[in-house]
């Protein structure tokens, strides 16, 4: 099982505590206009795939490498019969990505922090290859911010029935764009640990600076976005 898989039970307890509220409102605006299918990369439990459909009306292709997080994305599917016939859920990563036609836009959220400074350049690429002429390039961003290495911290906590969800962080080092954590997954009943799971996680925050060297070295062009997104133009 992979740190993904180990996140499933929590994943959208925490998320829609995060960053996904955010996406509901600033995604559609910037997809209104798109034609044709939408790739998303890192689709997870398809919380942000659901925004995707209602603000376009073509096919979506959902890449997801965990099959937990495929597993949840599939049901939430059925439960939207119409959506059965618009999304391909692809099982593997971003690097992989290859689709039948060129897409209108691809949609990358909570995702870009995977991808260190020597694979974002194949991503680019990868992601450019998938793009109509003029299509879109979304995800989001966070400039990096001065991390020191502390104490575990909780970072959030949810209850389901008689049992309490929490998710535990603690930053262990900081080093230019780069940072590792551990973070514990851990349920509880009265008090009582009866669950408990732990992975070591990297991720990567590129500098505007870097970030925008990258994607202009890709062929890609900036574009108006809403805060909290960065929106490119694929202009070759």
């Amino acid at each position: 099982m992979n740190q993904y898989d180990v996140a499933v039970p929590f994943y959208d307890l925490w998320h829609e505590d995060g960053h996904v509220p955010a996406a509901r409102a600033a995604l559609p605006p910037v997809l209104a206009r798109v034609r044709g299918p939408v790739l998303e990369i890192g689709a997870g439990t398809g919380l942000i795939t659901e925004v995707i459909a209602a603000a376009t009306g073509g096919e979506i292709f959902a890449v997801e490498p965990a099959a937990g997080m495929r597993a949840v994305l599939v049901s939430r599917l059925t439960q939207r019969p119409g959506l059965l016939e618009r999304v391909t859920v692809l099982p593997y990563g971003a690097l992989d990505a290859d689709v039948d036609e060129p897409v209108g836009a691809v949609v990358m959220i909570a995702v870009l922090q995977a991808f260190d400074a020597a694979t974002r350049p194949r991503l680019w690429e990868t992601l450019a290859r998938q793009l109509r002429p003029g299509g879109l390039l979304v995800f989001d961003r966070r400039e990096p911010a001065p991390a020191v290495p502390g104490e575990p911290e909780l970072l959030g906590s949810y209850r389901v029935g008689r049992h309490r969800y929490e998710v535990h962080g603690h930053l262990l080092a900081a080093e230019g764009e780069l940072t590792r954590w551990r973070f514990r997954y851990v349920v509880t009943q009265r008090g009582v640990v009866i669950g408990e799971d732990e992975v070591i996680s990297e991720s990567h925050r590129p500098t505007r600076a870097r970030l925008d060297a990258e994607l202009t070295a890709a062929g890609f062009t900036r574009a108006d976005a809403p805060g909290g997104l960065d929106v490119w133009r694929f202009a070759k």
